[in-house]
């Protein structure tokens, strides 16, 4: 089976790395990094780098994770990429990184992880950062 998490450079999304690992590690899954950006804007904080991508390589190599890292721009927001990778990997599980937000921050500015909580097809474990 497949784990699919969900990847932006924050302490969210390495908290949510650091528990995907934990569970590919127990359950012997293949581990799906999405980390996604629209590609509308020049400058995209939570596209990762390279620098990022071979740091996270070199994690998952240490672990011993058979892993993929897929990092599209399709036009698409960050919940449809995790939400369809979820569905097309037939996954068991996926792993999220949450962030506080106030109520009207929530309304205004939608969710991509209440998106993702709500509509996907699997488990979901949310993860907030330390």
């Amino acid at each position: 089976m497949t784990i699919v998490v969900g990847y932006v450079p924050t302490p969210e999304g390495e908290a949510a790395l650091t528990q995907a690992i934990a569970e590919a590690k127990k359950s012997n899954d293949t581990l799906l990094v999405i980390n996604s950006s629209k590609g509308d804007a020049l400058v995209d904080n939570r596209y990762a780098q390279e620098p990022d991508i071979q740091s996270i390589e070199e994690r998952l190599a240490e672990h011993g994770i058979q892993h993929i890292i897929k990092q599209p721009v399709r036009g698409h927001d960050a919940a449809a990429e995790v939400l369809d990778a979820a569905d097309d990997n037939d996954a068991s599980l996926i792993v999220i990184g949450l962030r506080r937000r106030s109520p009207v921050g929530k309304l205004i500015m939608g969710s991509v992880s209440q998106r993702i909580l709500l509509e996907a097809d699997c488990p979901v474990l949310a993860v907030k950062a330390d």
